[in-house]
Parts: structure tokens; C-alpha cells; sequence
């Protein structure tokens, strides 16, 4: 990695909001209208993250139709992991985390029976490491 891209990669996590979009992006695959939801944005803004996440980096994508999931890039799952056990996370944090957790189990209930078509392709094939099991103690 030149220095360059470790800069692109830090500017990208200099955003709260960034950091909660890979938060719900380590386990699934959302597109851009069920992470609005989840976030309760705007999809431009959601938008706006997500091109910055994916320009460093940070995220694949899988197109199926008009619709375009991401997920976080499964190189960057260690470093992101270390980086949230090394920052820790306060319980206002874990509070808004909790909140997109359960929303994002609440839309993606209701997939199959919304406009999104499920993504095939960006399941993972093994076991990851997931960021909510290292908490701050």
C-alpha cells in the first residue's frame, strides 16, 4: 500500500457515519436503498459515503440489475477489526450500533419482499471475524 492510499484509507474512516455503514457492511451485503433505510438517510448522502468507502478501498460490490450491493473488502476486515478493538467504543457508540443492527434485521426480513433483489455473488465462503464481538471493555 503506498502512503497515499494509507492516507485515502484513513480519510475515509474520518466520518462517524462511514464507520457505521462498515459496521452493517461486515456481515451483509446491503445496496444503497437498505442502508438508507437502516441509517434513516437520504440515499444521496448514503450515496456519498459509500463512493468515498469504496475509492479507498474498502468495499466490493456485485451489480444485479439496477441495484449494486457492497460489502467490506474481506483484505481490510483484520485492519478494521484491530482498529475498532484499539479505539474502543462508548456506550453512546454501541447505543446507535445496536439501533442499525436492529433496523438492518428488520429490512432484510422484509427483502424478498421488497424492490431488491438479493445479491449471489458476495456471500462469504468461510467464517469472518465480526467487529461487534470486540468490544471496548
Amino acid at each position: 500500500m503506498s502512503m497515499q492510499e494509507a492516507a485515502k484509507f484513513a480519510q475515509s474512516l474520518s466520518d462517524e457515519t462511514r464507520w457505521r455503514v462498515v459496521a452493517l457492511l461486515w456481515d451483509q451485503p446491503l445496496c444503497v436503498c437498505e442502508l438508507a433505510d437502516i441509517l434513516q438517510m437520504p440515499q444521496s448522502s448514503v450515496s456519498s459515503h459509500i463512493q468515498v468507502l469504496r475509492r479507498a478501498g474498502l468495499l466490493e460490490s456485485e451489480r444485479r440489475e439496477k441495484w449494486v450491493y457492497y460489502r467490506v473488502t474481506r483484505g481490510f476486515l483484520a485492519l478494521l477489526a484491530t482498529l475498532r478493538r484499539h479505539f474502543g467504543l462508548y456506550p453512546a457508540s454501541q447505543l446507535v450500533l445496536a439501533g442499525d443492527e436492529k433496523r438492518m434485521r428488520k429490512r432484510l426480513a422484509e427483502r424478498a419482499s421488497s424492490c431488491c433483489p438479493p445479491p449471489k455473488e458476495l456471500t462469504f465462503k468461510t467464517p469472518r471475524t465480526n467487529p461487534r464481538a470486540h468490544r471496548a471493555a
